[in-house]
């Protein structure tokens, strides 16, 4: 029965590109395009094929990871463009086979429990994935340990300069002065926070509940002389009671769960001054609200979510806050994650030693599905620029690319509201107060967090 269903299945879903499966009893079937280039895999285990029916979101990705199948060439890529592509299609043309609907619809309906992270939870889910040995880390992250999406201005750019760049550009949209205290909300292994101290002249809060980031964040601190302007602490952003000019936050938001969304800017507004400015960085989905992929929340995020904007705004709108700019980043994180999945490869072999097979397996199914979720299935990245007052930022936006032409020891000329900063060295001051007007599709499950 269940290898009559599985073909059924894959027969309604597979018309782009062509699927090649040797079924455990010997027999072979194939889907899809005849004339295409095949991904062929061997399933190996027969109890496969009635989990791919009942939950493949959950299960193709641990059969990867124990080798209850395997694939012809190990092309991963290849496999999951084909899913992915095609499941897009299906959405695309409106249908949906019945038992992913049913599905799709008790996750969403249950997340308000899956997402619930109290400070304690929320501490242990952070541990789950940050707490992993930072070797790990430093074997497919840039130089500087940025564990979230980079921006890529030119497409020949490396890991490093990208990742330099979205950190230029985060802090242009801050609009930091020298001598500003900043709020850093997941603060990673420190590499915003440092980059704000050293290049911007900011004081700098940075709050974690990985004691392995802690431990690390700090430590680069005293490398660099910064830390008498940069402290990183072991604390819930909920307990935080200072006041800062700014508040940044990158690649956290993802962890917070929808029934937090509140709880999180009314903190915000709490600890930003009234003339202050926050950057909020997180991944996102283009369709409505969904729910988190099993697979991701079983091994990789648990707790976390990947967020609609309508969401993320109808919090922002209850909270009293305004939102002065939203930019939606698509393909910058497929580039990030190509690049983290080619050095995680190069370094492979170290990973096994520290872990073993089957985790290496993990970690490459979750760099890879990752990557072709943000290309082909819906997912990207917001920029919300938050602030209390409306005229907290410039009137317009074009402060955000107008490069300097002075060197970091000399004001640029002509910035317009509070936009004057260095190149990349470093920024000086900004006009304390900024220009004033003069006058008056369904939601879907295979998503990476």
């Amino acid at each position: 029965m269940w290898d009559k269903l599985f073909e059924r299945q894959l027969d309604s879903i597979v018309r782009e590109g062509r699927l090649v499966v040797h079924m455990p009893d010997g027999r072979t079937l194939a889907f899809g395009d005849s004339a295409a280039e095949p991904v062929v895999i061997h399933v190996h285990d027969p109890a496969l094929i009635r989990k791919l029916v009942l939950n493949a979101e959950l299960h193709l990705g641990e059969g990867y990871m124990d080798e209850a199948f395997t694939i012809e060439g190990d092309d991963l890529h290849g496999l999951l463009t084909l899913a992915l592509k095609n499941l897009q299609r299906i959405e695309d043309e409106g249908r949906e086979m019945w038992h992913r609907r049913i599905v799709g619809g008790l996750r969403t309906a249950l997340r308000r429990f899956a997402q619930h992270n109290p400070v304690g939870r929320a501490q242990r889910n952070v541990a789950h994935h940050y707490d992993l040995s930072g070797e790990l880390y430093r074997l497919f992250l840039d130089e500087d340990m940025q564990y979230s999406c980079a921006y890529f201005t030119r497409p020949d750019m490396t890991l490093e300069e990208a990742q330099a760049a979205k950190k230029h550009h985060i802090a242009k949209k801050l609009l930091i002065e020298p001598g500003h205290r900043v709020l850093d909300i997941g603060c990673g292994w420190g590499g915003m926070g440092l980059t704000l101290a050293r290049d911007h002249g900011a004081e700098v809060v940075g709050v974690t509940l990985s004691s392995e980031q802690h431990q690390v964040a700090n430590r680069r601190a005293v490398e660099a002389g910064l830390q008498d302007r940069v402290k990183f602490l072991l604390q819930d952003y909920r307990n935080v009671t200072d006041s800062f000019d700014r508040i940044v936050s990158v690649g956290m938001f993802e962890h917070v769960g929808a029934p937090h969304y509140r709880e999180f800017f009314r903190h915000l507004r709490r600890m930003l001054k009234p003339d202050g400015v926050a950057l909020l960085h997180t991944i996102g989905r283009v369709t409505p609200p969904g729910a988190t992929n099993p697979w991701i929340t079983r091994y990789i995020f648990p707790g976390g979510y990947v967020p609609a904007m309508s969401e993320v705004m109808a919090a922002i709108e209850k909270e009293g806050l305004i939102v002065t700019d939203i930019e939606v980043l698509r393909l910058h994180y497929a580039e990030t994650l190509r690049h983290w999945h080619d050095r995680f490869m190069a370094n492979v072999d170290r990973v096994r030693e520290i872990y073993d097979d089957r985790f290496c397996r993990m970690w490459r199914y979750y760099l890879v599905a990752s990557e072709l979720t943000f290309r082909h299935y819906g997912q990207v990245v917001f920029q919300f620029q938050i602030a209390r007052k409306q005229d907290a930022v410039p009137l317009t936006r074009d402060y955000l690319y107008r490069e300097a032409a002075a060197t970091p020891a000399e004001p640029a000329a002509g910035a317009e509201g509070g936009a004057r900063e260095g190149t990349r060295g470093g920024a000086k001051g900004r006009r304390k107060s900024p220009s004033k007007p003069r006058s008056r599709r369904r939601s879907r499950q295979p998503e990476q967090v």
